[in-house]
């Protein structure tokens, strides 16, 4: 069976692809699940990323979607919230997505 390309998997395989890569990559990275079950809240805080981590000492957050839809506004809350505090922080659709956003990331740490 020939694997489906990204645009076409669901936002949990995705989430899937970009942990595994992640992993390969060796950046510290969890999956950070947010809800709330028999109305006790989980996870780190309303509209936090599905992907948190650590990326050269800095926190990492991750808002995974499917190709076509965006973060809410409260998950661009909690996105400019780590940014303005020195984390990175982005929204991706792809593996690729989050290759391209870290290698930026890597020049602005490097450059600093």
């Amino acid at each position: 069976m020939k694997p489906l390309p990204e645009m076409e998997l669901s936002e949990t395989e995705i989430q899937s692809l970009i942990l595994d890569f992640l992993k390969a990559i060796k950046v510290r990275a969890w999956r950070n699940n947010t809800g709330s079950r028999g109305g006790v809240r989980y996870g780190l805080c309303v509209g936090s990323s599905d992907i948190i981590g650590i990326f050269h000492g800095l926190f990492l957050a991750i808002e995974v979607k499917i190709p076509g839809k965006t973060p809410t506004d409260d998950q661009w809350k909690f996105i400019n919230n780590v940014i303005s505090s020195g984390g990175i922080a982005f929204y991706a659709c792809s593996v690729d997505e989050v290759r391209k956003a870290l290698i930026s990331a890597h020049k602005r740490i490097v450059r600093k």
